[in-house]
């Protein structure tokens, strides 16, 4: 098996390496805004996208980038190649990987993408899992920078569900110099015991179960749905436990005047987050889908 670098985690990113991937992203997004050609650093290569949970922003964004820098994306649904018919994980990541040149995989278990990059001479990249959701949280702290004009020192409170965007918002915080504090209900706290056997819990955030609490000096309030994919039976359920995690004016109000929204998208309106923080002047969600 070929030397390679796969991206399955945050833990696996020295601070230079993100130091590294915001000055690109900065770099190509000026010439993207100014209507400049970007550098094909891609040009030749083929990336295969396996979907097996559907996707708006991740899927659209890869493909996107790819064809920007010369490359080519191949969409695969979970339902139409064989791995949605038995084929193994192992077999098919030899296989594509005989024919692509970067995997990216959606899926649902974190160990799918593990094994998949065991198994394959290719970069393998995690595009989301129950567990994880590195890329979201990349974007999401390369808006802060365009924002606050740094990520160094910013206090980001996260509300809601500790779910993998939560997760992964805490193993980004074991390299960079902000502050975090997590607010969830007890019973829905992120798996602190399973970050921790990774290695990803090196420091432990603030817990702050009461929201008003959480927020107070808040530069970032950021929430995320209630009831993740492959969570919708437990919809109803939850809404009792989480609608005083609901991030309204009220919630808002408790923190910085120049405190920001942010939200990964897509939002149930009405339920953790209302019409007028999400389309108010606090909320930044959709550079932040852009980004």
């Amino acid at each position: 098996m070929q030397d390679k670098r796969d991206f399955i985690t945050l833990g696996n990113l020295k601070k230079e390496d993100w130091e590294s991937i915001f000055l690109i992203s900065k770099k190509i997004k000026e010439k993207r805004r100014k209507g400049e050609k970007i550098i094909p650093l891609l040009k030749g290569n083929f990336m295969g996208m396996i979907f097996e949970k559907p996707s708006t922003r991740t899927r659209v964004s890869f493909q996107v980038a790819m064809e920007e820098l010369g490359g080519r994306a191949i969409y695969l649904s979970g339902k139409e190649i064989q791995l949605g018919r038995g084929e193994t994980i192992e077999d098919t990541a030899k296989v594509l990987s005989r024919y692509l040149d970067i995997i990216l995989i959606r899926t649902f278990g974190n160990e799918k993408v593990e094994k998949f990059a065991y198994n394959s001479s290719i970069p393998v990249i995690n595009g989301l899992t129950d567990l994880l959701h590195p890329c979201q949280i990349i974007s999401d702290i390369f808006t802060i920078i365009e924002k606050k004009g740094d990520y160094r020192g910013v206090k980001i409170v996260y509300v809601g569900d500790g779910n993998n965007v939560c997760n992964s918002w805490i193993i980004a915080y074991q390299t960079l110099d902000f502050e975090l504090v997590i607010s969830t209900p007890e019973n829905f706290q992120p798996d602190w015991k399973e970050l921790k056997k990774r290695g990803w819990l090196e420091r432990k955030p603030v817990y702050i179960p009461n929201p008003k609490e959480a927020v107070k000096g808040a530069d970032i309030i950021y929430t995320d749905v209630w009831a993740s994919m492959g969570k919708e039976k437990e919809r109803e359920m939850r809404k009792k436990f989480f609608m005083p995690y609901q991030v309204n004016s009220s919630l808002l109000s408790i923190a910085k005047p120049t405190s920001l929204f942010m939200h990964c998208l897509p939002a149930h309106r009405g339920e953790e987050v209302t019409d007028d923080v999400i389309d108010g002047k606090n909320s930044i969600v959709w550079e932040e889908a852009e980004n």
